[in-house]
């Protein structure tokens, strides 16, 4: 029985110890190296760097605006508002009284902000992740009056940049990059 179980317990041991070497550190650099390869901006986070090189942020990851001259995202539900330490959703259903009443003050704090009509729907909920970088161009669209009230430029320039920056997608509804869309502001929309 002895002489057994030592027989058997030497295989089990190298291939654990195979498999880990093999699955835990062969595989998963194999795979850096090959993102690195071929996608080298993808593998590096997708960052956005200004003209002097300094990394702004992402294009995937969204990011709090909150300064009235700007496009803001969606509220987020990771952290404290965008900490992508802390991404995840709410798992606030809709019947959680907790997410009716944000979700009212977050109308209420649009509509502040002078956005008329129906509110898109992602003005006032978070996504999954708590980190989406995109909005609906109606989302964008509805903030263009305040954008152009507080530059001080007309607003069809503001709309027309929103369509500029509109985003198709193959599998999915047409978007804008909240970043993208500022980074426009700031260099063509003082």
């Amino acid at each position: 029985m002895g002489k057994d179980f030592s027989s058997a317990l030497r295989p089990a041991i190298v291939m654990t110890i195979l498999f880990a070497a093999l699955l835990g550190l062969g595989y998963p650099l194999a795979m850096t190296g090959i993102g690195q390869a071929l996608f080298p901006h993808q593998a590096n986070g997708s960052l956005v760097r200004d003209a002097g090189g300094r990394v702004i942020g992402s294009a995937v990851v969204g990011q709090a605006f909150t300064a009235d001259r700007y496009f803001q995202t969606r509220p987020s539900a990771a952290g404290k508002g965008y900490d992508g330490l802390a991404s995840s959703g709410s798992n606030q259903g809709p019947a959680s009284q907790a997410l009716v009443d944000r979700v009212k003050t977050d109308i209420d704090k649009r509509r502040g902000e002078g956005v008329h009509g129906p509110v898109p729907a992602d003005l006032v909920t978070a996504s999954g992740s708590g980190l989406d970088p995109d909005l609906s161009p109606a989302a964008a669209l509805a903030q263009a009056p305040r954008i152009a009230r507080v530059r001080g430029i007309p607003a069809e320039r503001v709309r027309a940049l929103v369509s500029e920056k509109t985003q198709g997608s193959v599998l999915g509804a047409a978007h804008v990059n909240v970043l993208a869309l500022n980074r426009a502001l700031d260099a063509g929309l003082r």
